[in-house]
């Protein structure tokens, strides 16, 4: 009986080498006939961004660019973000609502009437054409400005904005958010029309008899804005929708205009001609991901008094939420 369990024993062992023999022949031979495996691409994390660099079938190198969840949401454990220099560019333009016969407007401008609502009486000019010389009559001075005169180049007006630092504050599940900023509002206006401000107390606006090749008026405001965000995806900020609104207040720093003339060459004249110190307005963002547009309207007019001219920027924020 020993024997035979022996026997069985010694024969059980024989058996599971000679499969090991053939397993280990068949894993070998699989190993010959397979291909030497793609090595592990390289990967790189950039706030917020995974990148994955591999290389396709022909060896070349690719690159595949992922939302990096786990950042996003380990950012949301925070109630307060910070984004330093943020850019703004885009174009500016006004609504123009003044009242070209008003009185203010007479005071502003000089005009062809005598008097006008109590105005003073416009200087006269002479006319040195064939027909005024044989009337040796004198005549008032230009028509006054209209409308057209202020037309603006809207491709040249730009406007172009630094923000020194932009916050977010979380209110509800950082969907609801309170966004503010500091920073600095360039605006530059470019006329199509030969017009011309003259400094002084008070500014006039003058239609020159001069033809600018260039001719603009600049002013650069500190403003703060504040407006309220929504964002749709706070966990996976380059697929979410975001909305803000809000109201924007600024103070007038530098003005000044520029223009470029072949009789002239190039004038730059600074003074604050008649512009408004103080700005307020509303101020609004929309965007996708990182692309983001804003938009400014003021609810105060441009100058001081005699035009009624409402400025309005829309463009393309860059590096802001």
């Amino acid at each position: 009986m020993k024997h035979k369990v022996l026997l069985c024993l010694i024969l059980v062992l024989c058996m599971g080498w000679a499969q090991g023999q053939n397993v280990d022949t068949s894993h070998q031979a699989n190993i010959a006939a397979t291909p030497a495996a793609a090595p592990v691409p390289d990967t790189f994390w950039i706030k917020g961004l995974i990148l994955i660099k591999g290389k396709n079938e022909k060896g070349r190198n690719t690159y595949k660019v992922y939302s990096d969840t786990a950042y996003a949401r380990a950012r949301l454990k925070k109630n307060l973000h910070t984004r330093w220099f943020v850019f703004d560019i885009g174009f500016n333009n006004y609504i123009d609502r003044s009242e070209y016969g008003g009185a203010s407007y007479i005071a502003y401008y000089p005009n062809t009437s005598g008097f006008y609502n109590g105005a003073m009486p416009a200087a006269r000019a002479y006319d040195y054409s064939a027909v005024g010389l044989s009337t040796f009559a004198p005549r008032e001075g230009s028509e006054p400005l209209t409308p057209a005169e202020f037309k603006l180049v809207t491709g040249k007006s730009i406007n172009f904005n630094i923000w020194l630092f932009q916050q977010r504050l979380n209110i509800t599940k950082h969907k609801l958010n309170l966004l503010y900023a500091l920073g600095l509002e360039m605006n530059n206006f470019r006329y199509a029309r030969n017009i011309t401000y003259q400094p002084g107390y008070a500014t006039r606006i003058i239609r020159d008899t001069v033809e600018f090749s260039k001719n603009k008026l600049f002013a650069e405001y500190i403003s703060i804005p504040v407006m309220l965000n929504f964002n749709s995806n706070p966990a996976r900020p380059n697929r979410a929708f975001q909305a803000s609104f809000g109201v924007s207040g600024g103070y007038l720093i530098k003005s000044r205009t520029k223009q470029i003339s072949e009789e002239r060459g190039k004038v730059r004249k600074t003074d604050d001609f008649n512009l408004n110190k103080w700005r307020f307005g509303l101020t609004s963002e929309l965007g996708y991901g990182p692309v983001k547009l804003y938009g400014n309207f003021a609810l105060t007019p441009l100058h001081d008094y005699g035009l009624q001219q409402y400025p309005f920027s829309v463009g393309l924020r860059l590096n802001g939420f």
